[in-house]
Formats: C-alpha cells, sequence, structure tokens
C-alpha cells in the first residue's frame, strides 16, 4: 500500500499542475475576449505599468487611448505594440498628449478622448507623482502639485468621462492606486495624503453609480518596482526571512500588477490589494490596534531624508 502511494504521488502532482495549467489558458483566453473591441483608455502609458497595461490589453484585442505626457515615448510605445501585434486580431492604438499634473487642461484632453471612438469602456486611472521627505521640508506647492497628479488630474478625467458610461449604462473605472492610501508612512506624507484621497474618492463613487451597471475598482499593490532594479542573489538565498523580505523590498512587478488589473477588469472586482503578508498585517493592525501601530512606525523613523522628487 506505501508503495503504490509512494508511486500515485507523482501523477497526483502532474495531473493537478495539468489542471492548473488549463485553469490559467482558459482564464487568459477569457480576459482576452472581455476587453476585445472595448474601448481602454490608460492614463501615463508610458510608465513601466502603463506599457504592460497597453501589451495586455492590446493583445487581448482591445481599442486603446494611450495617454502620457511625452510625445516621443508614446510613438516608441506605439511603434513597439505594433511591432508584435497581429493586425488582424488587434486595432492600432490612439495617442493623446496628457499631463494629469496640468489640471487646467485635463477637461480639454477628455473630449480628445472621447472622440477618439466616441465613447469609454474601461478607464484605468495609472497616473501618479511620487516625493520623499520631511514634512516641513516640502513645499506647499509641492504639495499641491503632488494633490493635482495624484487627486484632481484623475477626478477631473473620471468626472469628464463618467457621463458617457452613465448614458450607456455600462463602464469600468479602475484606479491603480497604492498601500498608502490605507495607511500612512513615514516622510510620505504628501503622497499618501493624495493616495487616501483618491481611494475615499472613487469608495464613494462605487456606490453612487452601481445602479448604472458602472463598475469602480480599485487595485492598490504595496509599490511598483521598476524594470532596472533586481533582486540581487548572493547570501539573500542563505536563509527563507532574507528571501521574503527581499520580496517585500523589491516591490510588485509591472507585468504581475499589469495581469492584475486584466484580471480586476474581467471579474468587475470593487478592491484588489497587492501585497505580501507583512503590509497586509500592518492595515489590519492599523484598523484593529492602532496605538501599536503608531509606535511601531515611530521606532522606524531613525534618520532624516532628503525631498528629491520621484517620477
Amino acid at each position: 500500500m506505501g508503495v503504490t502511494a509512494v508511486l500515485m504521488l507523482p501523477l497526483l502532482l502532474l495531473g493537478i499542475s495539468g489542471l492548473l495549467f488549463i485553469y490559467q489558458e482558459v482564464s487568459r483566453l477569457w480576459s482576452k475576449s472581455v476587453v476585445q473591441n472595448k474601448v481602454v483608455v490608460i492614463t501615463d502609458a508610458i510608465s513601466g505599468l502603463g506599457k504592460e497595461c497597453a501589451r495586455v490589453f492590446h493583445t487581448g484585442g482591445a481599442r486603446l487611448v494611450l495617454c502620457g505626457k511625452n510625445w516621443e515615448r508614446l510613438q516608441s510605445l506605439y511603434d513597439a505594440l505594433i511591432s508584435v501585434a497581429d493586425p488582424s486580431k488587434t486595432f492600432t492604438p490612439k495617442l493623446v498628449l496628457l499631463d494629469l499634473s496640468d489640471i487646467s487642461c485635463v477637461q480639454d484632453v477628455a473630449k480628445e478622448v472621447l472622440d477618439c471612438y466616441g465613447c469609454v469602456d474601461i478607464l484605468i486611472n495609472n497616473a501618479s507623482m511620487k516625493v520623499k521627505g520631511p514634512a516641513h521640508k516640502i513645499s506647499l506647492e509641492l504639495d499641491k502639485k503632488i494633490m493635482d497628479a495624484n487627486y484632481f488630474g484623475p477626478i477631473i478625467l473620471t468626472k469628464a468621462l463618467l457621463p458617457n458610461m452613465i448614458s450607456r449604462r455600462t463602464g469600468q473605472i479602475v484606479l491603480v492606486n497604492n498601500i498608502q492610501g490605507k495607511l500612512g508612512i513615514p516622510f510620505r506624507t504628501a503622497y499618501a495624503a493624495s493616495k487616501h484621497a483618491a481611494l475615499g474618492f472613487f469608495d464613494c463613487l462605487r456606490a453612487e453609480v452601481e445602479e448604472y451597471d458602472v463598475v469602480v475598482s480599485t487595485v492598490s499593490p504595496t509599490f511598483i518596482r521598476s524594470y532596472h532594479v533586481d533582486p540581487g542573489q548572493g547570501n539573500w538565498e542563505a536563509s527563507i526571512w532574507k528571501f521574503f523580505f527581499r520580496k517585500l523590498t523589491y516591490g510588485v512587478h509591472p507585468v504581475d500588477v499589469a495581469e492584475e488589473v486584466m484580471r480586476t477588469v474581467r471579474r468587475k472586482k470593487q478592491e484588489v490589494f497587492l501585497a505580501n503578508p507583512i503590509p497586509k498585517a500592518a492595515v489590519y493592525v492599523r484598523t484593529l490596534f492602532p496605538e501599536l501601530f503608531f509606535a511601531v512606525v515611530a521606532c522606524g523613523v531613525k534618520e532624516k531624508l532628503s525631498v528629491p522628487e520621484e517620477g
């Protein structure tokens, strides 16, 4: 009996692996069918995540409207998508110059976006600006710039496109947010404030537009790591804990987030939280044991940071 069980184990593992592979392939094909012929608007399409979202949705047969603040980089993305696409199964992307931090022009650009196809089925609010430094060293001007890019810009664009979705009684809005929309981290005051504000707005909007069959989704990773930042091997592999913390430190890869965005669209999820166990636990600790959370965070503040602006 024991020998039979040992012989059956590899067959069982092989069978499970086969089922998982079939499930992944069916899910991938289903995802493509869901977005086929849909008009998908992606903001900050020239970022790492924006490019991956463009690739995933373009392959799925979506009619893309790619927005970004640098025309040359938008053109490069366009060329990259066209070079690997099957013209019989994909649509030629349309490019729109958009800088969400310049809120005075967002309303006009929204009209240009609508003019591309006459409607919008899926809006992916991906643009984001970061800043790091002590609160008292960050100027009010920079605070406002962060709020424009991360909060006012996305909601102005959303408000401009929303009536089209409501009148057609269909559509989905995806906000790519951050864990800092759930909890504050030292030296990220402006960034965390903008992410809290954005999450609050779209949480409220979700309830408001449900009766019109418009879906509002939020995808919140810890942070999205750069293509060029890769965990080194070395002694990291010596300890499972070091390996775990390495994965935590380097965040989520743009490819993984883009695939999760596609799954979110396919399943019409309302909220997705992409994080390792420690930041997930921190969110619950912040809610259930706030004093403990504040004490732990305060202990981690040991050095002064400068104020370099990122992205």
